[in-house]
Formats: C-alpha cells, structure tokens, sequence
C-alpha cells in the first residue's frame, strides 16, 4: 500500500468529523451531538494512534473555538481521550462500542459537573447523576446516530472510492 492510500483515507477520516462538528455548532436538541462519535470514529479508522487522539481533539477544541470553553472542558476533553482509546482497543465497530463510549462519557463528565458544582457528599453525587439521567437519552441517541452515520458513510467511501473493503 502506498503513502497516497494513507494519506487519502486520513483525509477522508477527518473530512468525516470535521462535517460531524458542523452539527455541533448548529442548533440542535440538548446533548444530540456528534461529540461521542467523532472520539470513538476517530479512534477506530486512525491507524496512526497519535492521530487518533490528537485530530479528534483540535476538532473539538475548534468546534469551541466557536461555542466557547466552559469549566468543565478540561473533564469534557479527558472523557473524549477515554472514547478514543475504547475506538483504538476495538478491532470493528459495535452497538456495544458505542454503547461503552456513551455511558464512559457520561460518567466522567457528570463527575466534573459534581467536582465543580455540587456538595461533596454521597447525595450531592446522587444528586448529580440523578438529574443527568435525562440528558443521557439525547446523548444515547445522538451518539447512536452519528456514530452510525460516520461509520456506515465512511465503510461506503472505504469501498467505494479508498479499494480497502
């Protein structure tokens, strides 16, 4: 295989997630976005590791550029490097990969969120995860579809137009 194969599928990988973040910075339903999707998309196709942590993360830092960073961003980052590892541990892509990503992202972040804005008790802790409960059925959904559509819309290309099946 040639350097041109290699070249060519990464810019066909990132060209997928910069169109994914696109749907972040537009309006959509609260925590419907393709955050999830791009960490584990761009873990699982990366053959380079370095880039698949690395390209996945200046998109999402871009993305914020435009939406602005939080207190809870360096906690939003860290969960994103845990779902690109889970995409860089997987050999092939599966409702429990993407399963695994969601629940891993929605545990660490919602840690942040109890660390910076909630008492540092067991309720204050239940509490926390408690009222996260129902964002956690958009971020199910959204990291369903886009993870979906990401990697069936990149195996299609894949085949298509990279050769590779």
């Amino acid at each position: 295989m040639s350097n041109t194969y290699f070249s060519k599928k990464q810019l066909f990988i990132i060209a997928f997630m910069l169109i994914a973040v696109l749907c972040r910075v537009l309006p959509h339903l609260p925590n419907f976005s393709p955050i999830t999707a791009i960490a584990l998309f761009g873990g699982l196709y990366f053959s380079n590791k370095t880039m698949a942590y690395l390209v996945p993360l200046f998109i999402m830092a871009l993305s914020d550029l435009f939406l602005g960073f939080h207190s809870i961003s360096i906690v939003v980052y860290a969960a994103f490097l845990v779902v690109s590892f889970i995409g860089t541990q997987t050999n092939k892509p599966s409702v429990f990969t993407i399963l695994l990503s969601s629940i891993s992202f929605f545990i660490i972040t919602n840690f942040g969120v109890w660390l910076i804005g909630y008492p540092k008790t067991w309720t204050g802790l239940v509490e926390c995860y408690t009222l996260a409960i129902p964002f956690f059925r958009n971020s199910l959904l959204g990291d369903f579809f886009y993870s979906g559509v990401m990697i069936l819309g990149f195996n299609f290309v894949q085949k298509k137009y990279l050769n590779l099946a």
